[in-house]
């Protein structure tokens, strides 16, 4: 108990926190914005000065029905991104409106993953939430449903609020959903009981997570909010999933909802959205050489270790190292387009500078550029 208390603690303690908000919490079953319900979330949130709080807000597309005469979410991409360009003015609004009561400033910050992927996007990212919190303003941060496709969408705001938490370096993650914390089984069933701590992978085994939520309006459930708390968790961020209504005692580390433990340490930034945001635009297929020095050393991926190359890519762009059984061992930001690739395969970096000049006597793909995918 006390492991607990002491956990808790760190909760409360915690001075940058994400909070992310699903559409569910925010809208009425109509689809428009419910403003009392957004004013409560932020009466909560506006009251603890003594905190910086980046607010990852769903909400827009869910928003946008109503006025668009919408009966329901859309399915096609077309119709969402439209109702996410109205929605996104009418909930960003909303929160400009209810923080003044506070006197409270907030800055709309819309992400795709192709923003965090790429060393320079990800570096003006970071500055901007960093400023925005070093101004005393709110950060509301949202996919940017308006323009992104479904190659460089997160998916769900879940996972991007577990890499917004790593990105701007948070102590703390908070969930929030229309459910108040994680059951080993369908909480409408009689039976079935809260689990309080989430130490590891190990606590969730035979649990059953289900994917649906109850209002229709979001794209998550609670396997995008457990995968989100563990990305959370592995890079050392403790995490609190719970329903809305509870997000006071979330904030003050009361007894409330499911608590995910840190079980990692936080790794370099762009690693954690390279693994877990970027889309491979391709691959190459290592020989077993390549394949232990990438994996077991560490190193950086050279011509000469490259068996073949698949897809059509560009320098920069994030591909997928595979091994010769076709098994992805990596992913990493490749330096060379796709049609540059075939020259170089199996010859060293001395040979090809000699060559071809200078510019081709580095990795393919640098090791600080790599991410190791574990099964």
């Amino acid at each position: 108990m006390a492991g607990a208390a002491g956990a808790r603690q760190e909760v409360a303690d915690a001075r940058r926190i994400v909070v992310k908000v699903g559409s569910s919490s925010l809208t009425t079953a109509a689809g428009g914005l419910d403003a009392d319900r957004v004013d409560a979330l932020v009466d909560v949130l506006a009251k603890h000065q003594d905190k910086e709080i980046v607010l990852v807000s769903s909400g827009a597309i869910a928003a946008g029905l109503a006025p668009l005469g919408l009966e329901r979410r859309p399915r096609d991409l077309a119709r969402q991104q439209a109702a996410a360009s109205v929605g996104q003015g009418l909930l960003v609004a909303r929160y400009t409106a209810s923080f003044a009561r506070y006197g409270r400033r907030v800055g709309q910050v819309l992400l795709t993953s192709d923003d965090t992927s790429r060393r320079a996007h990800y570096r003006n990212a970071y500055r901007t939430l960093d400023q925005l919190l070093a101004m005393g303003a709110v950060p509301i941060v949202n996919e940017n449903d308006t323009v992104a496709t479904d190659e460089i969408r997160f998916g769900d705001n879940d996972r991007l609020a577990a890499l917004v938490a790593h990105l701007v370096r948070a102590d703390l993650l908070i969930l929030l959903s229309d459910v108040d914390g994680l059951y080993d089984g369908d909480p409408a069933t009689p039976g079935t009981s809260r689990i309080a701590e989430v130490r590891g992978p190990a606590d969730l085994e035979g649990v059953s997570i289900g994917s649906a939520g109850k209002a229709g309006v979001g794209t998550g459930g609670m396997v995008t909010k457990v995968e989100a708390a563990r990305i959370a968790a592995a890079a050392g961020i403790p995490v609190v999933l719970t329903s809305a209504v509870h997000a006071a005692d979330a904030l003050a580390g009361g007894p409330t909802g499911t608590h995910f433990l840190r079980t990692g340490r936080r790794s370099a930034d762009r690693l954690l959205w390279l693994a877990h945001a970027s889309t491979p635009q391709g691959a190459l297929v290592l020989d077993d050489g390549a394949v232990r020095a990438v994996v077991e050393r560490h190193s950086s991926l050279l011509p000469a270790g490259i068996a073949s190359v698949e897809g059509e890519f560009s320098a920069g762009d994030p591909v997928e190292l595979r091994d010769g059984t076709g098994r992805a061992v990596a992913r990493g930001l490749v330096n060379f387009d796709a049609r540059e690739i075939p020259r170089l395969m199996g010859r060293s970096t001395r040979e090809l500078a000699r060559e071809l000049g200078p510019a081709y006597e580095r990795e393919v793909v640098h090791r600080d550029d790599l991410v190791l995918l574990h099964p």
